[in-house]
């Protein structure tokens, strides 16, 4: 049987594998009782830290009883404070239910489901914005500027996320680059069939061409699955 990429990231060995042992944290919203859910919490921002987990720089926030890791919006600093709760004032940092939030505002670290901990619009530089509210729900547009409707009591946070230009950073030499995709995907560099030998791909060898047809099955298994997959017709057109 040759030995197709898909099939040996399918087993799951380090190869291909995120290098989630170098992660910092899990990135949460702080959990709050009934009885605060309508008054307000201060936290002092004591740090920040890059998680190679993340684009975007996290901070440290010191509440009362914990401390907890959450994204870091643009233009707070260390020693400035964030609050939490829906009597919160709508300032970069706060963390407020959609219900609370004029529309209008830009937010970030939004909630699927009333307190899963922040799951949506969570990369660097990015920003969703509130358009409206209804009897349904909250209708958020995303920064793929689709919309999408929120139940009134999920959370997020006020602002842009900081770190929006990484990308104008240079890589200056290839293996930072190298690095900087392994430590998120654990699968780059990507190879194509053709450039391998037969003995590992079954497009390998020809001079770069296929030695066999590239045409499978609808219904062929995961790792035969490569190529043109139940193609209507294959070849050049004719003119």
């Amino acid at each position: 049987m040759k030995r197709v990429k898909q099939r040996r990231r399918g087993k799951g060995k380090p190869v291909y594998r995120a290098r989630s042992h170098r992660f910092k944290a899990e990135v949460n919203y702080k959990n709050y009782l009934d009885s605060e859910k309508s008054s307000s919490e201060r936290g002092l921002i004591i740090d920040f830290i890059d998680d190679p987990a993340r684009n975007c720089p996290l901070m440290l926030v010191k509440f009362k009883d914990s401390v907890s890791k959450l994204p870091a919006p643009l233009g707070l600093r260390v020693g400035d404070y964030i609050e939490q709760g829906a009597s919160s004032k709508i300032n970069p940092g706060n963390i407020l239910p959609l219900v609370n939030i004029p529309e209008g505002t830009n937010i970030f670290n939004i909630e699927r489901i009333p307190g899963d901990g922040g799951k949506m619009v969570r990369s660097a530089g990015e920003s969703a914005k509130l358009i409206s509210k209804d009897e349904k729900g909250i209708i958020i547009q995303l920064p793929s500027r689709k919309f999408k409707l929120f139940n009134p009591l999920c959370r997020a946070s006020i602002g842009t996320i900081a770190g929006g230009g990484h990308k104008d950073k240079p890589f200056v030499k290839a293996s930072k680059r190298k690095w900087a995709f392994r430590a998120k995907t654990g699968k780059w560099p990507k190879v194509r069939g053709t450039a391998m030998n037969p003995v590992d791909h079954p497009h390998g060898g020809g001079k770069g061409r296929g030695r066999k047809s590239l045409t499978v099955s609808r219904g062929a298994p995961p790792g035969a699955k490569v190529g043109s997959i139940a193609p209507r017709r294959t070849g050049r057109r004719s003119r």
